[in-house]
């Protein structure tokens, strides 16, 4: 079963990094996100990965391509040249680099993406959040409920951090909490091949006209995850991630 992972935008709203880089190649621990987001679906067994690449996707393609020799032991003959690298330390990992360009909205990179998705149920999701979730238990969540899509429902975490009060004293300040209704997309999405059938070009939105439609049509199921997830849009996200990995308790890191 293959997994979409959409990393075309250009990050607008994280200029100071993505200015050089694409927003999935900002590092987390010395790991870009887009690592971190593949080791969490590699977990749960699924380990083909279509990248729909458009603004710098040189670098994302350089990174995959260089993967091997980068990580883990290598072993130089410097007489012939010949490089060897220690095949137990690297991914077993199946990934396609597609250029959907650097002007296509969501919908249009997942529809550039057809001939690959045609011919059974796909996951999906965007570049630059990282979450818990039980992929696993959402795939089977899908398939029960028989529709063409689910969408993963989750709990934004607020925007400033919170007080908890004691009378009129501040008994304890929490930081970015989760808010405490309202839910939202959160990626991590499941389709079955007729989602692409609501995809009309390169400026469809994924968000705003292809799922909008699967709703009115009764085709898109909420798969609730009211545990850890967080997206990178600032820079204040990014600084956030970065403080739970080094803590050693990042809640995202279900792989060993």
């Amino acid at each position: 079963m293959r997994v979409v992972l959409l990393a075309g935008g250009r990050g607008t709203r994280l200029q100071e990094e993505t200015s050089v880089r694409p927003k999935p190649m900002i590092e987390i621990g010395q790991r870009p996100i887009l690592w971190h987001i593949m080791k969490h679906y590699a977990h749960h067994g699924f380990h083909e990965f279509v990248i729909a690449a458009g603004y710098k996707g040189e670098l994302i393609k350089r990174y995959f391509v260089d993967y091997y020799v980068l990580n883990g032991c290598v072993t130089i003959d410097m007489a012939t040249g010949r490089v060897e690298a220690d095949r137990d330390q690297c991914e077993d990992w199946i990934v396609r680099l597609v250029d959907t360009g650097l002007e296509c909205n969501t919908g249009g990179r997942v529809g550039r993406l057809r001939e690959w998705l045609a011919d059974g149920t796909f996951l999906l999701t965007y570049g630059d959040g990282v979450s818990d979730v039980d992929l696993s238990a959402l795939l089977a969540f899908h398939k029960k409920q028989g529709r063409l899509a689910t969408v993963t429902a989750v709990r934004p975490p607020a925007r400033f951090g919170g007080l908890i009060f004691d009378g009129d004293r501040v008994a304890q300040f929490t930081e970015k909490p989760q808010a405490g209704e309202g839910w939202i997309n959160g990626g991590y999405l499941v389709f079955e091949p007729g989602v692409l059938d609501y995809i009309d070009g390169d400026q469809t939105s994924l968000e705003a006209d292809t799922l909008h439609r699967l709703a009115a049509d009764g085709q898109l199921s909420a798969y609730r995850h009211d545990r850890f997830w967080q997206c990178m849009d600032t820079l204040r996200d990014m600084n956030y991630l970065q403080a739970l990995w080094e803590s050693g308790k990042a809640p995202w890191k279900v792989w060993k």
